[in-house]
C-alpha cells in the first residue's frame, strides 16, 4: 500500500493514498460502519456552480420568504430530533441527551434570525454634506463553511442561519468523521423547501477545500477548527483577498475568588469541562483557584467527575460517551503524563482503558503551572487542570497568560468586582460571572489571539459576509 505525507491543514501526518476518505468509526467500538468517497472535481465544480445560480435568486426574493423557510426548518429540525441525536451519537459519540439540546439549539437559531434578520440589515441614513447619504448591507455571494465534528448540527446551523438569512448561498465542508449528519443537513434544507443550491454539501479533500476558496464564485470563508487549520485557511483565504472568519481552540480559564459560592463553582465548571465529552473549544479547561478555598473546591470537583456515568451514548443514563477519534484520546493521555511528569498530582481519571471504543475518563489534576502541558497546551478532552494562586490579581495574571482567548469565566459574590473583572481585566471574546460561558444567538461569539478572529451569532455575526455599502447622492 501506498503512503504519502500530506497536511490536513497544518497538521503534518501519514495517510493512505484512497479514494474513500470520509469514514464513519464508531467511536464506542471503534468499528467501521460507512464509508464515502470524496466527490470528483467534476461533482464539486457542480455544487459549487448550483450554489452561484441560486444566489441572485436568493439574495432578492426578501427576507419574509428567506424567514419562512427558516421557520420550516426549525419544525424539521424538531421533528427529527430523534434520529439526529442518534446519528451524532453514533458518529461522534455525543450522548442523546446533548444531542437532543443541540437540535433544540438549532432551531432556536434557526427562528431567531428568521425573525431578527431584517431589522439588523435594515439600511440607515447618515447626515453629510451630500443630499443623501445611506449605509445599505447587500449579500456577497457563495460562502465557504468549513465545520468541524464535535458540534455537527450545532456549528453549521450557527453558521448557515446568519450566511443565509443575510441571501448568501453555502458550500459546506464538513468534517470527515460526519458525513451522515452532513447529508442529513441536506437533507433538512430540502424538506424545508429551501431553492436547491442555497446550501450544497462537498466532501472534498483538504486540497480540494484549498481550491474551492480559490474559486472567483467564493466570496468569504468561515472556519471552525484547530489553530492550525485556521492558520493555512487564513493564509489560503488571504492570498485571493477574500474574507474570513476563525472560530478556533480555547484554553478557558475559570476563577474561582475565595468569596465564591463554591457549590455553584464546582457545579458550573465540572458542567462545562464535561460537556460533549470534554471535546469543546469554549470550555472551562483551566480552574484557577485562591488557595483558601482550594482544597474545598478541589473535592467539590473530584466527587463530581467521580459521578459521570461512561459508556455507549446510545444508553439512558450515560452521562460521559467516548472521544471522537483514537487519536484524540491518546494524545489528550499524553499531555496528562507530561503534565504528571512535570509535577502536577493525579486526583481522579488518568488512565486508557481496556477493551473497545476510545474513552477517557473524567480526570482531574491538581498543582498544575505555567510550563505544564496542562497550562500552555489546549486539553480537549475531559481533563481539569487545578491551579493554586494568593490573590485576585495573580488569578487574573494567569488567567490572561495563554496564546488563547475564547472564554473566561469568574466566581465571586461580589457581582460588582465580577462585573469589573470580566470587562475591564480578563482577554477573551466572552467572559462570564457566576455561570459557564456558552455561544448564544442573541450575543456576537468569537475569540481573540490564537482563538480567532471575526464574530459569529448576534447583530455582529450576520454582517460578517455582506457588503457595507455606501450609497450617497449628490444633487437632487
Amino acid at each position: 500500500m501506498q503512503f504519502r505525507q500530506v497536511i490536513f491543514f497544518g497538521f503534518p501526518m501519514v495517510h493512505t493514498i484512497k479514494s474513500t476518505d470520509y469514514a464513519v468509526i464508531n467511536p464506542t467500538t471503534g468499528e467501521v460502519v460507512d464509508r464515502f468517497d470524496c466527490h470528483s472535481e467534476g461533482e464539486i465544480q457542480c455544487r459549487l456552480e448550483q450554489a452561484s445560480a441560486c444566489f441572485p435568486e436568493w439574495s432578492t426574493v426578501g427576507f419574509a420568504h428567506r424567514a419562512d423557510c427558516f421557520k420550516k426548518l426549525s419544525a424539521c429540525l424538531r421533528e427529527k430530533s430523534e434520529e439526529l441525536a442518534g446519528t451524532m451519537a453514533l458518529e461522534m459519540g455525543k450522548p442523546l441527551t446533548q444531542g437532543r439540546t443541540e437540535v433544540e439549539k438549532c432551531a432556536f437559531v434557526c427562528e431567531y434570525y428568521a425573525t431578527h434578520a431584517e431589522s439588523f440589515l435594515h439600511p440607515y441614513e447618515v447626515k453629510t454634506e451630500m443630499s443623501e447619504s445611506r449605509v445599505v448591507y447587500q449579500a456577497l455571494g457563495s460562502i465557504f463553511a468549513i465545520m468541524p465534528w464535535n458540534f455537527p448540527l450545532w456549528q453549521v446551523f450557527r453558521a448557515a442561519a446568519p450566511i443565509l438569512m443575510a441571501g448568501n448561498t453555502m458550500i459546506l465542508k464538513h468534517a470527515p468523521r460526519v458525513p451522515n449528519t452532513a447529508n442529513s443537513i441536506l437533507d433538512l434544507f430540502d424538506l424545508a423547501g429551501f431553492p436547491d443550491g442555497a446550501l450544497v454539501n462537498v466532501f472534498a479533500s483538504n486540497e480540494q477545500a484549498s481550491r474551492i476558496i480559490a474559486e472567483r464564485s467564493v466570496k468569504g470563508v468561515c472556519l471552525t477548527g484547530s489553530g492550525a487549520a485556521g492558520r493555512a485557511v487564513a493564509s489560503e483565504a488571504g492570498r485571493h483577498l477574500k474574507p474570513v472568519l476563525l472560530e478556533l481552540g480555547g484554553s478557558d480559564p475559570y476563577i474561582v475568588l475565595e468569596d465564591a459560592d463554591l457549590e455553584l463553582a464546582a457545579e458550573k465548571t465540572v458542567f462545562s469541562r464535561m460537556l460533549n465529552n470534554g471535546q469543546t473549544c469554549i470550555s472551562a479547561k483551566r480552574f484557577i483557584v485562591v488557595d483558601s478555598v482550594a482544597a474545598e473546591f478541589t473535592d467539590r470537583v473530584q466527587a463530581a467527575l467521580e459521578q459521570q456515568v461512561m459508556g455507549d451514548p446510545l444508553e439512558a443514563g450515560v452521562t460521559q460517551g467516548p472521544m471522537a477519534r483514537e487519536d484524540l484520546c491518546r494524545n489528550l493521555h499524553d499531555q496528562v503524563e507530561r503534565s504528571i511528569g512535570s509535577g502536577a498530582r493525579l486526583i481522579c481519571g488518568g488512565s486508557l482503558p481496556k477493551g473497545a471504543g476510545f474513552f477517557y475518563p473524567a480526570t482531574l489534576l491538581t498543582g498544575v503551572k505555567p510550563g505544564m502541558a496542562a497550562f500552555e497546551e489546549e486539553l480537549f478532552g475531559p481533563v481539569g487542570s487545578i491551579i493554586t494562586v494568593r490573590s485576585t490579581e495573580e488569578a487574573v495574571a494567569l488567567a490572561n497568560q495563554s496564546s488563547y482567548g475564547l472564554g473566561a469565566a469568574v466566581f465571586t459574590r461580589d457581582i460588582d468586582l465580577g462585573r469589573d473583572l470580566a470587562t475591564s481585566h480578563i482577554h477573551a471574546g466572552t467572559c462570564v460571572v457566576n455561570d459557564f460561558v456558552r455561544s448564544d444567538p442573541r450575543l456576537p461569539f468569537g475569540g481573540i489571539n490564537d482563538s480567532g478572529f471575526g464574530r459569529e451569532l448576534g447583530v455582529e455575526g450576520i454582517r460578517q459576509f455582506v457588503n457595507i455599502k455606501t450609497v450617497a447622492v449628490g444633487c437632487k
